[in-house]
């Protein structure tokens, strides 16, 4: 328990410092795209500026959270805030969609009146942008746990998202500068659009699965009833219930029904011993009783579906 609980403080503190790391950056980059689509006259990077500082306000929200989240748990809220992470991803999520919907109605109006691009200063800070942009990820799959934390990641999608978005004004600026293509702008808008709408909806449906006690997606339920049976003395089991308190910290619950002679504490510790080893699951609440034990109201649904 110890081991577990220092590698996930140290998690905490690696994504704390790279959303710190990344909120400079993105604060920095925001005010020399401002300064850049003024001299240039170009809405292009006025635009990217706004997207970055949508990220701001989204990544230090990220950050916020991990900050209430390392709140200890009291008696009106046993597990501590930890799920105040999954809101904080739900809510990144919703902003991806929102500017999404921004950029596409953005598009649509630039599709009639396409923009002035001021080609060679809009191309210098753009590049200036993608380079810091690929520096924050960097900084979020270097120093963060962005495949195991779903509130990080809902910070790196953020990221992702800028690099896109600049990717796309290069493309632009160079099309409109040496082909004078002014649709080349929305198209690309268009295309930034759908990326961001997909990877807000992808935050927004784990956040909310999350919420809902749903399973935690790589452990299966049909494996850990298995093994669970597999038990010595282990006769049957019944209200096996799998969830995630947050991303990265997943629970059961279950009742072992055991037959007459069994060492309870032993089958105890070994069952708990399983669960950490094979599946992760370092929070198990498991209730040993046995057989012709009268099932409680909490019986009601002995298979829940997988």
């Amino acid at each position: 328990m110890f081991e577990l609980s220092h590698e996930h403080h140290h998690h905490h503190t690696d994504n704390k410092k790279a959303l710190l790391l990344a909120l400079i950056l993105i604060f920095t980059l925001v005010i020399v795209e401002v300064i850049g689509g003024l001299l240039t006259n170009s809405l292009a990077l006025l635009a990217d500026a706004g997207h970055m500082l949508s990220d701001f306000f989204a990544i230090g929200l990220a950050l916020i959270a991990f900050k209430v989240g390392e709140r200890a748990a009291s008696k009106s809220k046993t597990f501590g805030y930890r799920r105040f992470e999954i809101l904080a991803a739900l809510v990144n999520g919703a902003v991806l969609v929102g500017i999404s919907g921004f950029v596409l109605w953005q598009a649509i109006q630039r599709f009639q009146e396409p923009p002035e691009v001021a080609g060679g200063g809009v191309l210098a800070f753009a590049s200036f942008a993608l380079v810091i942009n690929l520096l924050i990820a960097w900084i979020f799959l270097r120093g963060g746990d962005v495949k195991g934390n779903l509130n990080l990641r809902g910070a790196f999608f953020h990221v992702l998202g800028d690099i896109v978005s600049t990717i796309g004004v290069l493309v632009a600026g160079l099309l409109i500068l040496f082909f004078n293509w002014t649709l080349a702008d929305p198209i690309i808008s268009i295309v930034v659009a759908l990326l961001i709408l997909t990877a807000g909806f992808r935050i927004v449906k784990e956040s909310a699965h999350v919420l809902m006690e749903g399973k935690p997606p790589g452990i299966s339920l049909q494996k850990v009833e298995k093994q669970l049976k597999e038990l010595p003395h282990v006769h049957s089991l019944h209200d096996l219930h799998l969830w995630s308190i947050t991303s990265d910290f997943p629970a059961l619950s279950c009742h072992l029904v055991v037959g007459d002679g069994a060492d309870r504490d032993a089958l105890l510790r070994e069952a708990t011993h399983m669960l950490k080893k094979e599946f992760h699951i370092s929070h198990a609440v498991i209730q040993i009783e046995g057989e012709g034990m009268e099932c409680t109201t909490m019986c009601s649904n002995p298979h829940p579906s997988p």
